[in-house]
């Protein structure tokens, strides 16, 4: 064992040596790798250095070259840039000019234009006066040879337009629903007449005036209050609503009125109808005169199956009640209703009051064309009297102290029912009497009728039965000898049929050339009433071509030259 242990401390002692030994050989192998690594470094930045020098030449040899070249390229842009300059520059002087060249010819179009409009303005000015002084002219000749005036109103299409009371199929219910009838302007009524197979074909037809659709009861009534002003000079007027039913007459006439509220609403007085509006412009009138030379009677009758209704006449309890009358012809030759109420008022608004008590008694009946027909025609006489002198004045009004005398007169000769108005009569017989206690005063009567015709119907289109089928047969009959009379008189017979119907002989003094008579042609824009349209424009023609001759003036006391 201390062999071995001498043994192995020599080996032990073998590689402490040789450890010591390869620690010298790996100290010398770091140092030479050290000196490696350093050359290396050293080689490398040597190599690196020459790649730099290299590319700094070739960036600089290539900047050199972008150079020269940008340059070149900046000489050609700058040249083609004031190439370009000048080119736009000319055409920048070229549109100056232009513009100047259209400056000028704009001033000369404006100048041009101003004059023509001016022109345009005096053309315009001249034909409005030219086609005013037309229109005076015309009426001037319509009054010398007594023609009918006859207005046309077009109106609107309406929900009940629509043919579903009818068994009819859906492309003649479109049919139905299409316009027919237009206002081709303020004097021509245009009508499409279409039929299946057939070319449609257009007919006109000229009336004194013509309102479309769109046109309000203002436009209506502004042409017919001219008539009025003819009541205080000493004519009559008749305003008479003529067309089939459902065409609006009523409407025209009175205005909208509710199913079971007859009464005028204020609140609507842009709808309110020639009625109303008329006896508003007569009492406007009268107000521009002194008081107590005009008084205003009124009476309302209705014709119904060719019987004539007072609808102002009362029983023994002041109540109102439709009373059968009979109209007669006087010794004069002038139609007359023995015992008519009529009642005296003094303003529009207690006449609109008895109108509405009158209304409520007109006999309506709905159909299929309209839900309230009117089944009778309607008559509202305005008897105006106006109290003259006969001697030494021509009016009671020139003079204002003949008039407070002559009011004093007439407070005992005029009737009671002038100061109160419970104690208004019944009848004719207690209506003003003449006043024949005074030599000097006179009375000069005119009367404004307006009139509602009921509407003409095919029985088949209305669907009528019974008790309303008689009325239809009644309305026709009258209508028809209505344009029998019409006829008669264009045609100058000996004998003019007035007593054919009660509504003729009611209207016989109107009708006859007694009065300044306007016809208002209602009618309906609808295919579905072409028929009935082409009949109520065909009466308005006919109606215009009537010469009555000139319409009679109320005489009035000539002024003395003493005075």
């Amino acid at each position: 064992k201390e062999e071995r242990i001498v043994v192995l401390e020599t080996e032990n002692a073998a590689l402490h040596l040789k450890l010591a030994e390869y620690q010298g050989l790996a100290g010398r192998s770091t140092n030479e790798i050290l000196q490696l690594y350093a050359a290396h470094g050293q080689q490398m930045k040597l190599q690196r250095s020459s790649v730099v020098t290299q590319l700094h030449g070739a960036i600089k040899k290539r900047l050199k070259q972008d150079l020269k070249s940008l340059h070149s390229f900046a000489l050609e842009l700058s040249k083609d840039f004031q190439r370009q300059s000048k080119t736009c520059l000319y055409q920048v002087l070229a549109a100056v000019q232009g513009m100047q060249l259209q400056n000028e010819a704009m001033q000369m179009f404006q100048i041009k234009a101003f004059d023509l409009e001016q022109s345009l303005q005096e053309v315009t000015e001249r034909y409005e006066k030219e086609k005013q002084k037309r229109k005076a002219l015309h009426n001037s000749l319509i009054e010398l040879r007594g023609n009918i005036r006859v207005h046309c109103r077009i109106r609107p299409l309406l929900p009940f337009d629509d043919a579903a009371g009818h068994s009819v199929s859906q492309d003649r219910r479109r049919n139905f629903l299409e316009k027919a009838a237009y206002a081709a302007d303020d004097e021509t009524v245009l009508v499409k007449c279409s039929r299946p197979g057939h070319a449609s074909v257009n007919k006109t037809f000229q009336f004194e005036r013509v309102y479309n659709d769109l046109e309000s009861q203002d436009a209506v009534f502004a042409d017919v209050a001219p008539l009025l002003t003819s009541l205080l000079d000493g004519y009559n007027v008749c305003i008479m609503a003529y067309g089939q039913t459902g065409s609006g007459k009523t409407y025209t006439m009175l205005g909208p009125q509710l199913e079971g509220n007859l009464a005028f609403s204020t609140e609507e007085e842009s709808k309110l109808g020639i009625i109303p509006r008329a006896t508003q412009e007569v009492f406007r009138l009268i107000s521009e005169k002194p008081p107590g030379s005009y008084w205003v009677e009124v009476s309302v009758v209705e014709v119904y199956n060719n019987e004539i209704f007072d609808l102002l006449a009362k029983d023994s309890y002041g109540k109102v009640f439709g009373v059968k009358r009979d109209v007669v012809t006087t010794r004069e030759g002038k139609s007359d209703v023995p015992l008519l109420t009529h009642e005296t008022v003094e303003n529009a608004s207690e006449f609109l009051h008895l109108v509405s008590k009158g209304l409520q008694l007109r006999v309506t009946h709905p159909t299929l064309v309209h839900a309230h027909s009117s089944r009778s025609h309607l008559v509202v006489t305005l008897t105006i009297t106006t109290v003259v002198f006969g001697d030494n004045f021509s009016t009671l009004w020139e003079d204002e102290q003949t008039s407070q005398r002559l009011n004093k007169e007439a407070s005992c000769t005029f009737p009671q029912k002038m100061r109160d108005n419970k104690s208004a009569s019944s009848s004719r017989a207690s209506s003003p009497v003449q006043l024949e206690a005074t030599e000097k005063m006179k009375q000069i009567k005119t009367r404004l009728q307006l009139v509602d015709l009921a509407g003409s119907e095919c029985v088949g289109m209305s669907g009528v039965t019974g008790a309303a089928l008689r009325e239809t047969s009644f309305i026709n009959r009258s209508l028809s000898a209505l344009a029998d009379v019409l006829g008669a008189i264009a045609e100058q017979r000996a004998h003019v049929p007035y007593r054919n119907s009660k509504l003729t002989h009611l209207l016989q003094d109107s009708v006859g050339g007694d009065a300044k008579l306007l016809v208002m042609l209602c009618i309906s824009p609808g295919q579905k009433y072409l028929t009935e349209t082409m009949q109520s424009l065909g009466f308005g023609t006919r109606a215009r071509q009537v010469q009555r001759g000139q319409v009679k003036k109320k005489n009035f006391p000539v002024p003395s030259k003493g005075k």
